[in-house]
């Protein structure tokens, strides 16, 4: 990138400010001319951003420099003796000396100097660091990713203190300039996924605006999956999740503003993985885990397969010939879950957009009139109630909320489907669904992994949530330099 060169007048580096760096017409943008020895100094910083009492104590130390003192080599004098503060640095390039200022940070020109100095004098606006809501353990650690980039990689850091923990910034976008931190295991990881992500958000940097809305526009970006709904990143809060992620030799992508970090590549299991599984005893996360799949399993065949039952009598098998509804309600079966299930997402929606003090009374209003009321008038049968919240449930069990949503889609498209074309339609869509999953890949790692491609190893892993002392190898999918997790015999 070519340098834009600094001029020596504060005069001329005002009207540049004004003309290039919007200084006048923001009225955040702050230009405060100072003297120190003699020699004239001009601090350009945002507002908002610049902390006080740093600033105001490298002010008050300049304005002690006696006469004479900045006579020559006034900046490295600035650097090293004058600007008492860790992170400061010089350049000649007024283009990074504003993108510094933007991101935060302060720049001292100095009359006569073509050379400025940027000093780190920052504060951002943040939350504290909490629990993420989505990803709650009943024993563990509390402390979640905030919207900070520099607060994310520091929790990251504190979780693994490996030199060999790299950390990659880059900035995207020609006008929201958002850091975007690439994070992975040196010795771990696999080259060629560092460098394909590299390069895709090199690319993608040449070609957009902005990224106001952080993650999710970088996924859609760097992935480029379409329309199909399942997820094929991995999103997560906690830092002791992306932390094992890294030591299983993924790579993780922190995008500031936001608190969600990116997982890659992600497989189809991976979603349905949670750290409360890892925070119980092997047997007890075991069947936390296989009454998770249970509900994940209900979510999407539960429906299509009880209507299939009621539309088609002589399927039931001996002994449950009690399945259907014994009365008859005046909408149809199959309208009666399509505004059940739009029932659902509109609470769900409310709930989002509703005071927290009133989300409760929201919710007993909202069940009383679609449960109670609609099964009383006729609108709707017991058992359609019954079978969508058992379905609700699944769904809200399932870990990753991207899944989750996908799931729904699919479970309305079989009720479709097994409502027009009855078994066969069932058939069909089941198969196509698997096919869609099968071709689907996330950076050139089967989605579907370990099922299809089989691995027994590996599947048996995902089913069995084994002893942490028991394994003893990386997921071979992640194609890592060191596949091993220790030595045999240590344990």
């Amino acid at each position: 990138m070519e340098k834009t060169p600094i001029p020596a007048s504060l005069e001329r580096v005002e009207e540049k400010l004004r003309a290039e760096a919007g200084l006048g017409s923001s009225f955040d943008l702050i230009a405060r001319p100072l003297t120190a020895g003699n020699r004239q100094l001009l601090f350009f910083y945002v507002n908002g951003f610049v902390k006080d009492e740093v600033m105001t104590e490298i002010m008050t130390r300049l304005s002690y420099v006696e006469k004479g003192e900045l006579a020559r080599d006034a900046v490295e004098r600035l650097l090293t003796v004058y600007v008492p503060h860790m992170q400061v640095e010089a350049t000649d390039d007024f283009k990074q000396a504003v993108e510094f200022v933007y991101g935060g940070g302060s720049a001292i020109f100095v009359e006569g100097e073509t050379t400025a100095l940027l000093a780190d004098i920052k504060t951002m606006p943040i939350r504290g660091v909490e629990e993420p809501d989505l990803e709650r353990v009943v024993r563990g650690a509390r402390d979640g990713f905030v919207e900070l980039m520099l607060t994310n990689v520091t929790l990251l850091r504190r979780r693994i203190r490996d030199p060999k923990l790299c950390l990659e910034v880059t900035r995207i976008g020609k006008r929201s300039e958002t850091d975007v931190c690439l994070a992975y295991i040196r010795d771990i990881v696999d080259d060629s996924l560092v460098q394909s992500i590299r390069d895709k958000l090199a690319k993608v940097d040449k070609t957009i605006d902005g990224l106001t809305l952080a993650d999710k526009q970088l996924e859609e970006l760097i992935i480029g999956k379409g329309w199909n709904p399942y997820p094929l990143v991995r999103y997560s809060e906690r830092p002791d999740v992306v932390a094992t992620h890294l030591m299983e030799g993924h790579v993780v992508l922190f995008v500031d503003t936001s608190p969600s970090v990116m997982i890659l590549p992600t497989t189809f299991f991976h979603l349905l993985q949670h750290a409360e599984e890892y925070r119980q005893t092997p047997f007890i996360g075991s069947y936390m885990r296989w009454v998770r799949y249970v509900g994940v399993l209900a979510s999407i065949f539960l429906l299509p397969l009880w209507f299939l039952l009621v539309i088609n009598p002589d399927l039931k098998p001996e002994g449950m010939e009690f399945l259907g509804p014994e009365k008859k309600a005046h909408l149809p079966l199959l309208l009666q879950f399509f505004l059940a299930e739009i029932g659902i997402d509109l609470m769900r929606l409310a709930a989002v957009h509703t005071p927290t003090p009133l989300a409760t009374a929201m919710g007993l209003v909202a069940a009383i009139l679609i449960g109670d009321v609609a099964v009383q008038t006729g609108f709707f049968v017991n058992e359609v109630i019954m079978y969508i919240a058992v379905a609700a449930v699944g769904m809200f069990a399932t870990p990753s909320y991207e899944l989750s949503m996908a799931n729904r889609i699919t479970r309305l498209v079989l009720l479709a489907l097994t409502a027009v074309f009855k078994i066969s339609g069932l058939v069909a869509g089941t198969t196509a669904v698997m096919l869609v999953l099968i071709i689907q890949r996330s950076y050139n790692t089967p989605y579907m992994w370990p099922f299809i491609p089989f691995n027994a190893k590996a599947l048996g892993t995902m089913l069995i949530r084994r002893p942490f002392g028991a394994v003893y190898r990386r997921p071979s999918i992640n194609k890592t330099k060191d596949d091993t997790r220790k030595t045999r015999g240590t344990w």
